[in-house]
């Protein structure tokens, strides 16, 4: 099921600056949580296995199935929502996971996804919105009126602005140590940045790449969301997915991409639900 993934020398240097300890592996096959006896099979690649647990009174009543396994004691790696690569530190070390999905994607494009992994764990923050919400979810649900299935693709989406706002300025950093004032660098700095021993400037090529490519949709988001041709819950996931380029988002998402959220978290998250649908 697992083999360990053979890197690039830009992202040894990644995870030595970010996550120096984890295993990155190739997945054989597709999942969006893995089987137990999957999961089991981490036990033979890690050193320990510390399955996360949070209490069931941070759930609304209506919460999806996988998500109440999340909570409980089970050992759960992975959830809808976690893309591509996927990360967990419920084992030691911390692991990466290549999805077979990524199967046919850019070289450039995966190694990049794998890059923002090792950065995410290298933050500290928790793998999964639950840690970030923690009791606020019952709250995140009662602000939304929305189903159960939205309301999780939208603290998802909440949570994927709040690890951008602390992720993106490492990206940038990769092309160049002068940004502007909008704290990310021009098309054209990366050039200069060969000879720095932080520069990963064919990864962060990748990530301007992506930006750019997610850019014309963004712009097209309110008229679609408009003309009901996207619901809330994929308008806020597109959205927010957009946080980690620093590219303007239209409202109610601008209000996201803020120093206020990345200060407040959860709090301002859920206020700014509540202020949305009020």
């Amino acid at each position: 099921m697992f083999e360990e993934r053979s890197l690039p020398e830009d992202l040894v240097a990644v995870r030595e600056t970010h996550a120096p300890d984890a295993l990155v592996l190739d997945c054989e096959a597709d999942f969006e949580s893995l089987s137990p006896e999957r999961a089991e099979d981490l036990g033979l690649l890690v050193d320990a296995l510390d399955p996360l647990a949070y209490p069931a009174e941070w759930l609304p009543e209506d919460a999806p199935e996988l998500l109440r396994r999340f909570a409980s004691t089970d050992f759960v790696v992975g959830m809808p929502g976690d893309g591509s690569v996927a990360w967990t530190r419920q084992t030691d070390p911390p692991v990466a996971f290549v999805k077979a999905r990524v199967q046919g994607s850019p070289e450039e494009f995966v190694d990049f996804l794998i890059a923002e992994a090792l950065v995410q764990i290298g933050t500290g923050l928790p793998e999964h919105f639950l840690g970030f919400f923690e009791e606020r979810y019952r709250d995140l649900d009662a602000a939304l009126p929305l189903d159960s299935g939205s309301v999780y693709q939208v603290a998802a989406a909440l949570y994927d602005a709040y690890l951008g706002l602390h992720t993106r300025e490492v990206f940038a950093e990769w092309a160049d140590n002068s940004p502007n004032t909008d704290g990310l660098p021009d098309a054209d700095d990366h050039h200069d940045a060969d000879d720095r021993p932080d520069a990963h400037p064919r990864l962060f090529a990748a990530w301007q790449d992506a930006g750019e490519r997610v850019e014309p949709r963004l712009e097209g988001l309110p008229a679609a969301m408009a003309r009901d041709e996207t619901d809330f819950a994929d308008a806020a996931e597109f959205a927010c997915a957009a946080v980690k380029h620093g590219l303007e988002l239209p409202a109610p998402f601008a209000a996201l991409d803020t120093q206020a959220y990345r200060d407040h978290g959860a709090d301002y998250a859920v206020t700014w639900a509540e202020k949305t649908f009020e």
